[in-house]
């Protein structure tokens, strides 16, 4: 049976994401995500696959970064609505909504996007890591100041 740690141990993971990507600290997560495939709206295969750490390099081709906040790309991750479903006491699914907001000098402080994570965890040696993370997008706003590449919008979750 899952302790109650675990359920903080996961819930930290995921929270350590949104800061990671706050900071644009990408190589963390890269590593956070070296064991996970990861999936993007609209692909029925993975965008980054298990072992490759790549997840890292594409946040920083897809992710505007600020040079004058030290590279963040100025946004702010928040991750609610938590449900942990354990599998047993080593295997846990969640579901969370994430909303990111962002302001920069030209766009006024606003949520830019909001979806939902799925994403698939194990227990190795006694510590928690990601092994699926499926990323579904609900709304967007203005992704401008965000994004480096155009993205066609909405999956409709």
């Amino acid at each position: 049976m899952p302790r109650g740690s675990d359920y903080f141990e996961i819930q930290n993971l995921l929270h350590l994401y949104s800061e990671a990507v706050d900071r644009g600290a990408f190589e963390e997560v890269g590593a956070m995500f070296e064991h996970a495939d990861v999936y993007f709206p609209g692909n029925d295969e993975p965008a980054v696959r298990a072992g490759s750490r790549d997840f890292g390099k594409h946040l920083a081709k897809w992710t505007r970064r600020f040079p004058e906040t030290g590279g963040t790309p100025r946004t702010r991750h928040l991750c609610t609505n938590l449900i942990i479903n354990f599998d047993d006491d080593t295997h846990a699914r969640t579901r969370t909504y994430f909303v990111v907001f962002q302001g920069t000098d030209e766009l006024p402080l606003q949520p830019i996007i909001t979806g939902s994570y799925h994403d698939r965890f194990e227990k190795v040696e006694g510590v928690w890591r990601f092994t699926e993370r499926r990323e579904l997008v609900g709304e967007t706003g203005d992704l401008s100041a965000h994004l480096l590449q155009s993205y066609d919008g909405p999956t409709g979750e």
